[in-house]
């Protein structure tokens, strides 16, 4: 309806673009009854470029226009209600909240503007948060905090599920495994999660280990062909 109205058109991404915004806006309507002119619509700009399909971290635009909700980061850390499929779950990173790779690289957004509404602008208590002090939120403070946001629509068991799988895919610290550990028996689904994190974790600690073990052996031979004790 807002490529016929004549906003914008179809990207590769399935989302409308403009000229002047890209993709950073909200479509809304009103419904009147009165003969109003119509806008013409706009032809499809996006050439040959493929910068959307080629960024997704899953894959989930499946084919120009054509998206596999079933795939894409936005569905699985917002909409969807059970486990994430294990498959995704190294892919998601570090997001805890939908994804946006697919507009940041699109070349349309460098002509969008950020906006003076205050609602849109960061909260100082989800701005460049640690992902450990997140996972630590009571449920009480995670309602009082995302209170009229649209983070708080998901519910405190899946935002501690999102953070469970980017604690999985984070660098190794104990203080990650002693986080995830404490939130162990709450909830069936939030376990699994939780298992899983801490099946990477502890992989890569295992995968650390083996890293310093080879760098003390290759000391250990450059010393004895030195004949360099001290440098063991």
């Amino acid at each position: 309806m807002a490529s016929k109205a004549g906003i914008g058109w179809v990207g590769k991404h399935s989302l409308i673009l403009n000229r002047e915004a890209g993709s950073w806006f909200f479509l809304g309507e009103l419904l009147i009854d009165l003969p109003l002119p119509v806008d013409e619509p706009q032809p499809e700009q996006c050439g040959r470029c493929v910068a959307c399909i080629t960024t997704c971290p899953t894959g989930a635009i499946v084919a120009p226009y054509t998206v596999d909700a079933r795939r894409c980061i936005s569905y699985l850390t917002i909409e969807l209600e059970g486990a994430i499929p294990e498959e995704f779950r190294p892919l998601l990173g570090n997001r805890i909240y939908g994804c946006d790779d697919c507009q940041l690289i699109c070349p349309w957004n460098r002509f969008s503007q950020l906006t003076d509404e205050d609602d849109f602008s960061p909260r100082a208590a989800l701005h460049a948060p640690q992902l450990i002090e997140l996972f630590g939120w009571t449920e009480e403070k995670f309602l009082r905090i995302t209170e009229g946001s649209a983070i708080r629509r998901i519910g405190h068991l899946r935002w501690l599920r999102n953070i469970a799988v980017a604690l999985g895919n984070a660098p190794y610290q104990d203080a990650v495994v002693i986080a995830l550990r404490s939130r162990l028996s709450q909830n069936p689904m939030l376990d699994e999660h939780i298992d899983w994190a801490l099946e990477q974790q502890l992989a890569r600690r295992e995968a650390q280990g083996i890293e310093v073990q080879t760098t003390q052996k290759k000391r250990l031979i450059r010393a004895v062909e030195k004949g360099l004790p001290r440098d063991a």
